[in-house]
């Protein structure tokens, strides 16, 4: 049985460029040309623009605002900063702490302080070991730091006697 002649040759010169790599560098370049072209012509645009604000608007820099209209800023950067507030991370974990006790704790009010990054929750359960493993729960969050019971009481007049607690927390924002 003889076996086949295997034949290496590292010597021998490849072409530098086959025809696919030269036609994919010049489709690049191509794009890249396009790509520089629509950004000058924005430019050129944005700058025109520019100019017909300028030359149409009055110059308020050397004025001083009113305090109405310092008031209306203040009052717009408060709202903006109350829009941009992710407060769906938050309600989305107390609900998922909902969740997971089957239906035994209600949250009744949350009451969140943007500017000290902290939020009460006052919230009802069926009993107090429930309501601890909420608290529990809510210290495994990660949208909640240190989530502590302030105080729970046990509702003496209704029949099923639930615990109605208060929870306190620092709240992360990302």
């Amino acid at each position: 049985m003889k076996r086949p002649r295997i034949e290496l040759d590292f010597a021998r010169k490849r072409p530098r460029v086959n025809r696919l790599g030269a036609a994919l560098l010049a489709v690049g370049v191509v794009g890249a040309i396009l790509v520089l072209v629509d950004y000058q012509n924005v430019a050129a645009q944005s700058a025109g623009l520019e100019m017909r604000l300028a030359a149409t608007g009055p110059d308020l820099s050397g004025a001083k605002p009113d305090k109405a209209t310092e008031r209306a800023a203040a009052d717009a950067g408060a709202a903006v900063a109350e829009l941009a507030t992710p407060w769906s991370v938050l309600l989305q974990e107390l609900e998922l702490a909902s969740a997971d006790s089957k239906g035994s704790v209600s949250v009744l009010a949350v009451e969140p302080d943007r500017e000290k990054r902290q939020v009460r929750v006052l919230a009802e359960a069926r009993s107090l070991p429930i309501a601890l493993a909420y608290v529990e729960r809510l210290q495994k969050s990660h949208a909640l730091r240190y989530p502590m019971l302030q105080s729970h009481e046990v509702q003496e007049k209704d029949p099923e006697r639930p615990v109605r607690f208060e929870i306190a927390a620092d709240w992360r924002l990302p």
